[in-house]
């Protein structure tokens, strides 16, 4: 990251964070025992014991993300015709459309992840018969893109709620154990939301604190425990010593796939709203509207065009 800007509008990136399709999708899709729902439903699950069996979730939590899952048209339940008081969820177009994110977060959970046994082994692109890696690409002209080939556009949309500041100023820490994202990821909402906001330049503690509305107890908190996690990097700031700044890592920088993706879902499929964080492809000057596509042949990817080898251990 460079430096901030000077003119920084604090008051401008919050009210845009606050109503942003990515703050207002993590909110009902974000939390890690959703996204393995999700994930699980990719990878062929259908069954409620299917579920039951491979992931860590108490029953009544199952029920609970499941059922909210169908309501959301992510999921859809079919009775089975041998067995009428069992059903077969299967995911929905709607559903289908949160491809690209579950992409990312293979990707991710391959490169930083810490329980990669349970993902799949590699993934293999039927289309042109390579195994591959999905790489995130810009709509209009297919040319691989990054946070750093991108500027953004700030406007918040009147149409999605601010975010109370009650409701952000005390988010819940959980233990180490259970605030994993999807099958590892070390990340929940507030981190990605922190992200986020030093992607838009908010580099400095105050900072930070005023855009998020965290109170400084839970931020300094949750700030430790992404630097312990190498999410961030912690050092002082030449300037003022008595100041800190936090800078992105490798790790963090190679979330922005999925955080760009699921805020593009939530708008288009959930909400149909604009987001108010609205970035733009500095190659070719469109807006981006992000794709995921094969590292060999560079061609948007389908679910039902890959395939994938299961976990070492496991069954497809």
């Amino acid at each position: 990251m460079t430096n901030p800007p000077l003119d920084l509008d604090l008051e401008l990136v919050r009210d845009a964070l606050s109503t942003s399709t990515l703050s207002h999708g993590l909110k009902i899709i974000g939390d890690h025992r959703t996204a393995e729902v999700v994930l699980g439903a990719f990878m062929g699950k259908r069954r409620f014991d299917d579920w039951l069996a491979s992931v860590k979730i108490p029953r009544p939590t199952l029920a609970e993300r499941i059922k909210s899952l169908v309501q959301m048209d992510v999921l859809r339940p079919r009775m089975y015709q041998e067995r009428p008081e069992r059903y077969a969820y299967h995911l929905t177009s709607k559903g289908m459309a949160l491809y690209d994110s579950v992409l990312m977060i293979w990707d991710w959970e391959l490169k930083y992840g810490e329980q990669q046994k349970a993902l799949p082994g590699r993934l293999i692109h039927k289309g042109c018969g390579h195994a591959f890696h999905p790489e995130l690409i810009c709509s209009a002209c297919g040319e691989r893109a990054s946070m750093h080939d991108l500027t953004f556009a700030l406007e918040p949309n009147a149409k999605l709620p601010h975010d109370s500041g009650d409701a952000i100023r005390t988010p819940r820490l959980r233990a180490a154990s259970e605030s994993q994202f999807a099958l590892g990821l070390r990340v929940d909402r507030w981190s990605l939301l922190i992200i986020s906001a030093v992607v838009l330049g908010c580099q400095y503690f105050d900072q930070l604190s005023y855009v998020l509305r965290i109170g400084p107890g839970v931020l300094s908190k949750r700030l430790a425990s992404m630097t312990e996690s190498n999410l961030l990097t912690c050092e002082t700031d030449g300037d003022d010593a008595r100041r800190k700044r936090y800078r992105l890592t490798a790790a963090s920088r190679g979330l922005f796939g999925y955080i760009v993706c699921l805020a593009t879902w939530a708008g288009t499929h959930h909400f149909r709203e604009p987001s108010s964080i609205r970035p733009t492809h500095k190659s070719c000057g469109q807006p981006f509207i992000p794709k995921v596509a094969c590292s060999h042949c560079h061609q948007p990817l389908k679910p039902w065009e890959v395939a994938f080898e299961a976990p070492q251990g496991g069954a497809a």
